[in-house]
């Protein structure tokens, strides 16, 4: 009876052993990566590096995308009920960041932002919650920096250029990109009753396009233009617009942000376009990073830093395959 009893205990003892084991095991961490435009190909990158590192570390990765404020929340709603532990999140509207917040907590997960920060009623920066973003006022500088080399170099005349703000100001990290651009641009000469805002409705091409095209029309004096706004498909709509109205490459310099294929396309082509450079960001740090700091806040109790900004490097036709080959891209 005696044996019978040690053997019981023994072998519940390694049922225990293998339970806490499985339910400690890397294979037992759920992360779920939101994003708002899933379709895009930065966020498809930051998928990717995400897998990656689900890869690299053992852990489910469960990949959703979120257009909207009723299918964010409806997304938290379900990373709970398939049992993950916390979530990394790059809303369609940071102005949900209160509701996000109450969310995440109602469902005991742990929350993280990238891209974009969430803000409180009042605006200001939830800075609670861990944040990895890009510095956007710097990137919108290195754009601005990089027309006006540009210009320079080419011997044009500020007084008879036009700079097309594509602008998206709903969304605070479009307005500080372009409001770096602009402060390095008139910090260079530019005068800034030369730049003509072009509001789009959406940030992608068609939008950008329509908004430039308007514009355009509207403020015929213009020699040349340049453009710049939230991202390369703000961009490469305004060199679009410029193109139907006769502008083309000698006469039009566009500098978009994102390093995108969009961008890589357009680098691809055989003769130049207006579109004359892109800030590359790398998604990789975006989607890998915050997987893994999230996995380790899961696994080992160790929170991520709050704020992590990062920045990026000018590309063009001439150097896009050199640099992207240096980011590990």
């Amino acid at each position: 009876m005696k044996n019978k009893i040690a053997t019981g205990l023994k072998v519940l003892a390694l049922a225990l052993t293998l339970s806490a084991c499985s339910s400690g095991g890397n294979d037992q961490v759920k992360i779920g990566f939101v994003v708002k435009q899933p379709e895009e190909p930065w966020f498809q990158d930051e998928w990717k590096y995400a897998e990656q590192a689900a890869k690299e570390k053992g852990f489910t990765l469960v990949k959703i995308g979120a257009p909207d404020g009723g299918q964010v929340l409806t997304a938290i709603d379900n990373l709970k009920s398939q049992h993950a532990q916390g979530f990394i999140i790059c809303t369609p509207d940071v102005k949900l960041g209160p509701s996000i917040v109450a969310k995440a907590k109602a469902d005991g997960l742990k929350l993280m932002t990238v891209d974009d920060r969430l803000v409180d009623g009042s605006g200001n920066a939830i800075d609670t919650v861990p944040h990895m973003g890009i510095s956007a006022s710097k990137i919108g500088e290195q754009v601005g920096q990089a027309i006006a080399d540009e210009m320079k170099k080419r011997g044009w005349n500020p007084e008879e250029t036009g700079a097309l703000r594509i602008s998206y100001d709903q969304l605070p990290t479009a307005k500080e990109r372009t409001d770096g651009a602009i402060a390095a641009l008139t910090a260079a000469g530019f005068p800034t009753a030369n730049i003509v805002n072009a509001p789009e409705a959406k940030t992608d091409t068609e939008n950008a396009f329509n908004a430039a095209n308007i514009a355009i029309t509207q403020n015929p004096k213009y020699k040349h233009w340049v453009a710049f706004g939230l991202n390369d498909e703000a961009v490469l709509g305004a060199v679009r617009a410029a193109e139907g109205r006769g502008f083309r490459a000698d006469n039009m310099i566009g500098v978009g942000i994102g390093g995108s294929n969009s961008a890589l396309n357009e680098f691809a082509k055989g003769e130049p376009t207006g579109f004359f450079g892109s800030v590359l960001i790398s998604p990789k740090r975006h989607g890998y990073e915050t997987s893994v700091n999230m996995y380790e806040w899961i696994k080992n109790d160790k929170a991520p830093p709050q704020l992590t900004l990062t920045t990026g490097q000018l590309i063009t036709k001439a150097n896009s395959a050199e640099v992207r080959k240096e980011m590990g891209l």
